[in-house]
């Protein structure tokens, strides 16, 4: 029998179409045996996955990193082309200076050995000194020339949102098509909460992210791994409901990863759901997620998780 290939959905109104599932690099295929990154990545193709978020993630000072130099081998010995997936990258607001994004991006495709990015996500705004409109309008210069094609932005404010699309509709250019948030049965406040609400009526999408909380959804909550920022300090009361969360997806007949990816299909605005995967293993079972929500519904899904949504009434929905 033959599994059926992942649905797709439009970035924003860009056009564009991404697969339900997107598939992250961050500090991942530096992790894995080389033929088995290059299997999971034909694998994963093959389901109908075609976004790969690829980022450059170090700083400078930092030691080297070559995750995205190790994924533009694995395209090439999974010989797929370049027509069979969609590349997301990151911009660094810390980088932006007088040239614009220009001189990272272009470093960011050298390493991935491509010519354009089809969806390029602006990092967290954490500087006070930048004007949005000249943001805009260099991601509108960038896509005249053909360097990228849609773009989006990682944990931004709902109102900084606005201003960008606000700004981009004066200047008749594009604006931002997708928020990349963190989306989970814990984290859940910013991306189901009212000024967020505005924005996807306003056709902006979700890419939800960190659905796993750095796997301790998982049950991994002894990991060395690199987790994430914790908004609400609420990561300890995460890790106090694991055992009770476990107990749910067990009474599903599912993995806790399962569960914890299934729940992020059920918002309304999602295009697609990031998650990164060390295993054909992991992502086989990561994909099989989907078929939870056709089984149980959206309604009786959140019903389910309610209880451990540990943002509510901590974390301002207006976001960061």
């Amino acid at each position: 029998m033959t599994t059926p290939l992942l649905p797709r959905r439009e970035i924003g109104r860009s056009g564009i179409d991404a697969s339900l599932f997107s598939l992250g690099s961050w500090h991942t295929y530096d992790r894995m045996d080389f033929a088995d990154a290059v299997a999971m990545l034909r694998e994963a193709v093959d389901r109908g996955v075609n976004l790969f978020d690829v980022g450059v993630y170090s700083a400078p000072g930092a030691p080297p990193v070559f995750t995205d130099v190790i994924f533009s081998a694995m395209v090439r010995a999974a010989g797929l082309r370049r027509d069979d997936w969609l590349l997301s990258s990151k911009l660094w607001l810390e980088a932006f200076g007088d040239d614009g994004f220009r001189p990272q991006l272009e470093n960011a495709l050298m390493r991935v050995g491509v010519e354009h990015a089809d969806l390029v996500i602006l990092g967290d705004l954490r500087r006070d000194d930048l004007d949005l409109r000249d943001l805009v309008l260099d991601l509108a210069r960038l896509a005249e020339a053909g360097l990228i094609r849609t773009w989006g932005v990682n944990n931004w404010s709902a109102s900084s949102i606005q201003s960008l699309i606000d700004i981009a509709a004066a200047e008749g250019v594009a604006g931002p098509q997708i928020a990349q948030l963190k989306y989970s049965v814990s984290r859940r406040s910013i991306p189901d909460g009212g000024p967020f609400a505005r924005l996807w009526e306003q056709g902006l999408t979700l890419q939800a992210s960190d659905c796993l909380e750095g796997g301790v959804l998982a049950g991994k909550i002894n990991g060395d791994r690199q987790i994430g920022r914790d908004p609400g300090d609420i990561r300890e009361r995460i890790i106090h409901d694991v055992p009770a969360f476990t107990e749910v997806a067990a009474s599903l007949d599912v993995s806790p990863a399962q569960l914890g990816i299934a729940f992020t299909l059920t918002h309304p605005a999602l295009t697609t759901t990031l998650f990164g995967a060390s295993s054909g293993e992991q992502l086989r079972a990561n994909l099989d997620a989907a078929a939870l929500v056709d089984r149980v519904g959206d309604d009786e899904l959140r019903r389910l998780v309610e209880p451990f949504w540990a943002d509510r009434g901590v974390v301002d929905p207006e976001g960061p």
